[in-house]
């Protein structure tokens, strides 16, 4: 019967669990759609020469081989998905980020929201991080009471997406709010100690509204520290939550160091991976 009594718990608890993400999802894409954008976008910048067009009269070559055509097109078409398989920077793993060399503008809240959501719940990415994390929980047999095998993972992973879309939306709000900007900008700087600085500092700073002045990350932190709190709501009793938030502060210092460093260094790992560009 004890067991019984736990196993009901669990499910309560994940129940509980699902209906709390949801609101927080929704409540957050909702601030944001109830206010009506009113500034224009950033048009991005056109990247290679444009096409010219093609002589309407220009006639096709009749005795081109429509097998050898095909095997062309095949081949293209591999060497792109390889291209793209390797262009994990895009923001597939890292998120979205700006490039070198980009100038910087205040974003919109339409923006805003489409960048919580891409970074959030819309990109792969976002979930494989989360797989990576329970499953190095799993390794280490915590929390102990959820056991192991496939059920133990997959509470492991309910908990660390719920706690990861609790962080990500209080974070989100609040840089909303303060008009601070949430993503990672590439350093204008060269050198390997001059960019991995970069990296591990805008970790914890982030630039205010004028894109150029650089204050802490008061929203990144504070959201980590309330994602920690909320999770104690679905993981074994008893929990400290204050010190669920403090260890999920440690690990935003830590793991969001590591993440602006490959994503500063993309370019060259690519490069060592094959690509061409």
């Amino acid at each position: 019967m004890g067991g019984l009594g736990i196993a009901k718990g669990a499910r309560g608890n994940l129940c509980r669990l699902a209906v709390l993400f949801g609101w927080i999802a929704v409540a957050c894409a909702g601030a944001w759609a109830q206010d009506h954008d009113q500034s224009s976008q950033q048009t991005p910048e056109q990247e290679g020469n444009p096409q010219t067009q093609q002589p309407k009269d220009e006639k096709k070559d009749e005795g081109t081989n429509p097998a050898q055509a095909a095997a062309e097109v095949t081949k293209k078409v591999g060497e792109v998905a390889l291209d793209k398989a390797r262009d994990w920077e895009r923001g597939f793993l890292t998120g979205v980020y700006v490039q070198k060399g980009r100038t910087m503008v205040p974003l919109t809240l339409k923006q805003r929201r489409d960048i919580y959501l891409q970074q959030t719940l819309t990109s792969p990415g976002a979930y494989l991080k989360r797989m990576f994390a329970a499953g190095i929980d799993q390794a280490r047999g915590a929390p102990s009471e959820w056991g192991g095998g496939l059920g133990g993972y997959s509470k492991r992973f309910a908990s660390r997406e719920g706690q990861f879309i609790s962080a990500n939306s209080l974070a989100a709000l609040g840089n909303a709010k303060l008009k601070y900007e949430p993503r990672y900008d590439r350093c204008r700087c060269s050198g390997f100690w001059p960019r991995t600085r970069h990296a591990i500092m805008r970790n914890f700073l982030t630039y205010n509204q004028s894109e150029r002045e650089l204050r802490p990350q008061w929203a990144l932190y504070g959201g980590a520290f309330g994602g920690g709190l909320i999770s104690t709501a679905w993981k074994p009793h008893p929990r400290n939550a204050f010190a669920e938030g403090g260890r999920a502060m440690l690990g935003q210092a830590g793991y969001g160091a590591l993440l602006n460093f490959f994503i500063e260094f993309s370019g060259e790992i690519n490069r060592k991976l094959g690509s061409k560009r």
